[in-house]
């Protein structure tokens, strides 16, 4: 039976504008499943039901009369608590910042107003988006609609939950080293990580050049729509692009035939893969052959730029955590701490050498990589979620370090070049495979491209209520 739950945001226009179904209808139904689904998940940390109806009903008002905003007008959204929304807290999942209302919209969340979006509430993540699991000492512990014992990834947790439950078709994340990719490969959605600056950043992350805003959606459309809507610049991010963003979803049409991959199932590493991730990622790259492409098994070549991210990681956690006390850092995450007193012994030098040479190398070997191939397939992650509550799996393959399962994404934070998580198939326990699709920097509409056209050959797997397994 279709619901208005199964319903994309490129759906919901359509319907719209033939009056077969209202934004106010959509948002009711949104704030229900909101309602019955939340204490399973926790995956808001805002959400203000008069806003959201009174956000639909002038959506409502507009396509009544013919005259909507574009495309998004009156399709239901989130954003990540780390983006400034006018009028509510942005708390970067720490219970010790302020919970005074942000004084403006960040630019994604402007575009995404003056689209007519309907804003549904904040999203959970880690505090300061340190860590890929989905625990933080204000909101407590965000569940996988999966299996509610296991997390979402992180740090866009809440997004992710979101979107993988269609609790609104647009989550706006953040991905400073698969923050994005990581909790879309766990949850079985869409998740995009662009070329750095493509979505503008204010206020700038204490990560920098590392990261990236992007959606979280569960089709391939829905990013692409998302993407000309957030990706149009705005002169508060010196660092961003500034010309206009190409018609994504326009780009979506033409396939994949004659496109050079490369199949990488280890990026040339020591990576403990588990079985069934390795074969349904695996399976999944070679199904470009069906669609005209050529897939080679072939390595990029670089060696783990793992001390790399850690000294820019770190140094940005050291300038998060500058203010605080020691009786403060007694109430925060043990690990974020941890993290940021490595980063307050690391010299300026290092800090520069990273940001600027060792970045920069990368990104030169990647361009040429990419100049005998177009893309670049990984598994997103190498293994399926894990239970709530733990950095890392319990049993010990990846140590305790949360980094150690995740070498496939955090290398492209670094490089700043678009990738995006696609689900591509499920465990026999019931949870998804990611597979990883990288390009060239500033090649986004190419990744989107290839991205449908998987995702037309392999309609992904859907989840419709929390799943507890006991």
């Amino acid at each position: 039976m279709t619901t208005i739950a199964s319903f994309s945001a490129v759906e919901l226009g359509k319907l719209y504008a033939d009056r077969e179904l209202s934004p106010v209808e959509v948002a009711k139904d949104a704030l229900d499943r909101i309602e019955r689904f939340e204490p399973d998940i926790n995956a808001f940390v805002v959400r203000d039901a008069e806003i959201t109806l009174n956000m639909a009903e002038a959506s409502q008002a507009r396509w009544l009369k013919g005259a909507p905003l574009g495309p998004l007008d009156g399709v239901p959204v989130t954003i990540k608590d780390n983006i400034g929304v006018a009028g509510w807290p942005m708390r970067r999942g720490s219970a010790l910042a302020s919970s005074a209302p942000w004084p403006e919209d960040s630019p994604a969340t402007a575009r995404l107003r003056e689209a007519g979006t309907v804003f549904l509430g904040k999203t959970t993540m880690p505090e300061y988006g340190w860590k890929g699991v989905g625990d933080s000492p204000l909101s407590g512990i965000t569940r996988n609609p999966w299996d509610i014992a296991t997390g979402p990834g992180g740090s866009s947790s809440g997004a992710a939950a979101c979107a993988a439950l269609n609790l609104g078709c647009i989550h706006i994340g953040t991905d400073g080293a698969g923050s994005v990719r990581i909790p879309a490969a766990f949850t079985g959605v869409v998740g995009l990580k662009p070329s750095y600056g493509r979505v503008p950043a204010y206020p700038v992350s204490t990560m920098g050049f590392l990261a990236h805003l992007g959606p979280l959606t569960r089709t391939v459309t829905d990013t692409a729509l998302a993407m000309n809507t957030i990706g149009r610049p705005d002169n508060r991010d010196m660092t961003a692009m500034i010309d206009e963003p190409p018609d994504y979803v326009a780009a979506l049409a033409g396939g994949v035939k004659g496109l050079r991959m490369a199949w990488s199932p280890r990026l040339g590493g020591d990576v403990t893969v588990d079985p069934e991730i390795a074969a349904l990622t695996r399976a999944a790259a070679m199904a470009f052959r069906d669609l005209g492409a050529t897939v080679e098994e072939v390595d990029p070549g670089f060696d783990d730029p793992i001390e790399t991210l850690m000294t820019i990681w770190s140094s940005g956690a050291a300038l998060a955590l500058r203010s605080a006390s020691a009786a403060d850092r007694e109430r925060m995450d043990p690990g974020l701490v941890a993290v940021a007193e490595q980063g307050e012994r690391i010299p300026a030098s290092g800090y520069v050498d990273a940001l600027l040479n060792q970045r920069n190398a990368l990104a030169h070997h990647m361009a040429q990589f990419h100049a005998r191939f177009d893309l670049l397939l990984t598994p997103t992650l190498p293994l399926p979620a894990f239970a709530v509550s733990r950095n890392t799996p319990g049993h010990g393959a990846y140590g305790e370090d949360w980094t150690r399962w995740t070498p496939f994404t955090y290398p492209f934070n670094i490089t700043q070049a678009p990738a995006i998580s696609l689900p591509c198939g499920l465990t026999a326990a019931g949870l998804p495979a990611g597979l990883q699709l990288v390009g060239a920097f500033g090649r986004d509409a190419l990744v989107l491209r290839a991205a449908a056209a998987f995702e037309n050959l392999r309609p992904f797997a859907r989840v419709d209520a929390p799943v507890k397994t006991v």
